[in-house]
């Protein structure tokens, strides 16, 4: 047996030992010290593979209940802003203004049922934090002739969500077929950005998103200046004057102001991304949340460039608070 053959075999006896564990320990009800005793195992290690199994989602979930305060938020915000789908997830205790355990568990669960579907053979995708931990806790399903194609390009500064992991785990996770943007998400120069678009092998990628008849995309807000696609800017003075000028929303690297224009702004002619206008012949679902966040995503919906929203409670229950509150008499 040669190195790579025996590489295998341990691979699918450690994928073996996840699996194991994680039965053990879910479906057995084994506390871990249990597991690692009925495996033979240092607990650290019963430990880790049931972590593994998680993380590769061989393990799933589930409560067969929603709260009926969540679908009474849902309906108002559907109908509020013109939504056909909305799913507000009820809230856990988490460090830190971005809820992502909670967003990545409906964002994981839509993700899956939306490729096993099959009711769409092209999906887009954006990247940044939340999807891409909707992505890893999202359960392995298999793709019906789907292909999955990045709606942007990469960020130019080090980013804990890298676009490339999106695409590569979205693929591992479904079998399909995924394309991505080998390119920045800003160019220097608009010269740079036709250059771009015009090589052989963006040309086919342009294409998918433009066929994608779904779009799956995160929200990036303004104000503080930490969306992650104002940190890929060099220098400050272009964040200050998105924020001069009103800027509420990013999506796909461009902006939204706060009665849901979209903006022209410096960055147009250099974003590597499918324009915003584009968007508006498919279904389109975002996924954001925290309080952060609250009036980039009332932009966004404003727009009416989205047809899904998925959100957390406590964010959910604010924004039917300022309606209530408007409409009061």
């Amino acid at each position: 047996m040669n190195v790579k053959e025996t590489a295998a075999v341990d691979s699918v006896l450690d994928l073996d030992m996840a699996a194991r564990a994680a039965w053990l320990h879910f479906v057995g009800g084994l506390t871990q010290s249990e597991v690692a005793k009925r495996l033979n195992v240092p607990v650290t290690r019963a430990h880790r593979q049931i972590a593994r199994a998680q993380k590769l989602g061989l393990v799933r979930v589930s409560v067969d209940l929603q709260p009926s305060d969540c679908v009474a938020l849902e309906t108002r915000l559907m109908e509020a802003y013109g939504l056909k789908m909305c799913r507000v997830a009820m809230s856990v205790p988490e460090e830190g203004p971005l809820p992502l355990r909670t967003l990545s568990v409906i964002g994981g669960e839509w993700l899956s049922n939306t490729v096993s579907s099959g009711a769409h053979s092209v999906i887009g995708v954006s990247h940044g934090r939340t999807i891409a931990a909707s992505v890893e806790a999202m359960a392995r399903c298999a793709a019906k002739a789907v292909r999955i194609v990045s709606m942007l390009g990469g960020l130019t500064r080090s980013f804990a969500a890298n676009p490339y992991d999106v695409i590569h785990g979205l693929a591992r996770k479904t079998g399909a077929e995924a394309y991505l943007m080998p390119v920045p998400l800003f160019v220097d120069k608009p010269e740079d950005k036709a250059v771009l678009n015009a090589q052989s092998g963006m040309t086919g990628t342009i294409r998918l998103m433009r066929e994608a008849t779904i779009a799956f995309v995160g929200i990036g807000e303004v104000k503080t200046g930490h969306a992650a696609s104002l940190r890929s800017i060099a220098g400050s003075e272009l964040t200050t004057w998105l924020q001069e000028h009103g800027a509420q929303a990013e999506v796909l690297g461009q902006f939204i102001d706060e009665s849901g224009s979209i903006m022209e702004t410096p960055l147009n002619d250099r974003v590597m991304a499918l324009e915003l206008e584009a968007l508006r012949d498919k279904e389109v679902v975002a996924i954001a949340g925290g309080d952060d966040k609250r009036d980039a995503i009332r932009a966004v919906l404003r727009s009416k460039l989205l047809s899904g929203l998925l959100l957390d409670e406590a964010t959910a229950r604010s924004l039917v608070h300022e309606l209530d509150a408007t409409e009061a008499p």
